[in-house]
């Protein structure tokens, strides 16, 4: 049995797998839910990277246009059945490449506002080569308040690696020099092959010292379905990288908001999703709610299409049990290193330690958290131990269910559990292309 696995069953207390099915909801009950996100995903890139697992496409002006009509219909599919304005933390765009439609941001921002009060700010996700104070300037006119900078790597040679070349570094340091924003995150890679500890706290260093408030350092993962000309390096080098970016950060002042960001203190905190609930919108996008997690269709025309029709384009459900919700909620919550006590309570009705005493003695028990005055907070062995299971998490799950939705607009149904069969086996009913997926089942 995996790890994932054995996992899900230990604090699932069940062998029940979970189950995406294509029977999604005409409308979403969101009306009660306390600290909702928003998220609009934005597909369009200049050119495809290699490393970039997420979903993209080529950018075309006229299906841009096309997507933005529908963007602006699905919003009103979502919101204007509820009363509103509903309060929501923040919104964040994502991508891709979201300044490619830059001078659509500002509708789209309008849009949500007549449904959503938004408290905590707007976060923009930046392509390196469009970071100019022009282009800043109109994010902070649409009411952007936090910017993420895919700079990955500031070393040629890393860059080279991910099929990246370097950017004019002195006109994105003069721009966030000029424009000023609350956050400002520079996302950098790690593990990346023929990396070195030198290298990467040289560029954890050159973020801070031109501009970054906060600095998200993600481990390099190769996608079965990404392009990549390179392996990672092994789990050894990356625990010792991620310790050096611990030490690094520790020594220099700044502080561990999650397992992989670090920030200059009193930095909000530029994060899309470390939310108890959200929405999201567009191609791909996922929401989340207390009794369901949904998933749009990754593909474009098939996108324009649901909404051209009136529908919402969710391509798969999962309807959670108690027990799952509450594994989603604590896996998420100690990414962010802190369980808070109270706020379990409030969300579930029902004591952090009541549901799982056991396990959190455990934890203790083995240096992985310590017991803090609101509930506990992760150790960083423990953190350490969240990296590798959200590692093997996003091996066993996510790229598998990513892959399939790449090249099927609507599953019919995906199940993840247990079976003695090795990786991932799956069937298909072939109409034309690919219509429909009967199961997917993997450890």
């Amino acid at each position: 049995m995996s790890l994932t696995s054995i996992l899900r069953v230990l604090l699932t207390r069940t062998r029940k797998p979970f189950v995406f099915t294509n029977r999604g909801d005409g409308h979403l009950d969101y009306e009660g839910a306390e600290r909702l996100g928003l998220y609009v995903h934005i597909p369009f890139c200049r050119t495809i990277c290699s490393f970039c697992p997420y979903c993209k496409v080529v950018y075309d002006k006229t299906m841009a246009k096309a997507y933005k009509e529908a963007l602006l219909k699905e919003i009103s599919l979502v919101g204007g059945r509820s009363n509103y304005p509903k309060e929501v933390t923040s919104l964040f765009f994502g991508g891709g490449t979201p300044a490619l439609m830059l001078a659509d941001i500002k509708d789209i921002v309008t849009q949500l506002k007549r449904y959503f009060s938004i408290c905590e700010g707007i976060g923009v996700e930046l392509h390196p080569d469009d970071v100019s104070e022009e282009t800043l300037l109109k994010l902070k006119d649409a009411g952007v308040t936090m910017i993420s900078i895919g700079v990955q790597s500031f070393d040629a040679d890393c860059l080279a690696a991910l099929g990246r070349t370097a950017p004019d570094y002195g006109k994105i340091f003069k721009a966030i020099r000029a424009v000023k924003f609350d956050t400002v995150d520079m996302d950098l890679i790690f593990a990346i092959p023929g990396q070195t500890a030198k290298t990467l706290t040289e560029d954890i260093r050159m973020a801070f010292e031109n501009g970054a408030t906060q600095i998200s350092t993600y481990p390099f993962i190769d996608f079965t379905f990404a392009d990549n000309r390179y392996r990672p390096l092994s789990e050894l080098e990356k625990r010792k990288m991620l310790r050096e970016i611990t030490g690094y950060c520790r020594r220099e002042g700044f502080e561990r908001t999650s397992v992989w960001t670090f920030a200059k203190p009193g930095t909000r905190k530029y994060s899309s999703v470390t939310r108890e609930n959200f929405l999201g919108f567009g191609v791909s996008a996922t929401t989340l709610l207390k009794d369901q997690f949904k998933i749009n269709t990754f593909l474009l025309r098939d996108y324009l299409d649901r909404i051209e029709q009136g529908a919402l384009p969710t391509a798969l459900t999962l309807r959670f049990s108690l027990r799952q919700r509450a594994v989603y909620y604590l896996f998420w919550s100690a990414y962010s290193l802190q369980i808070a006590s109270s706020d379990f309570h409030r969300f579930f009705g029902r004591s952090l330690k009541g549901m799982y005493g056991f396990e959190l003695a455990l934890c203790r028990m083995l240096g992985l958290a310590t017991k803090t005055e609101g509930g506990y907070r992760l150790s960083e062995r423990g953190a350490y131990y969240f990296h590798y299971v959200e590692q093997a998490y996003t091996t066993a799950y996510i790229d598998k269910m990513w892959n399939i939705c790449r090249k099927v607009a609507f599953p019919q149904q995906i199940v993840l559990k247990q079976s003695n069969i090795d990786g991932c086996q799956y069937k298909l009913r072939r109409i034309d292309v690919y219509t429909n997926m009967a199961c997917l089942c993997y450890n």
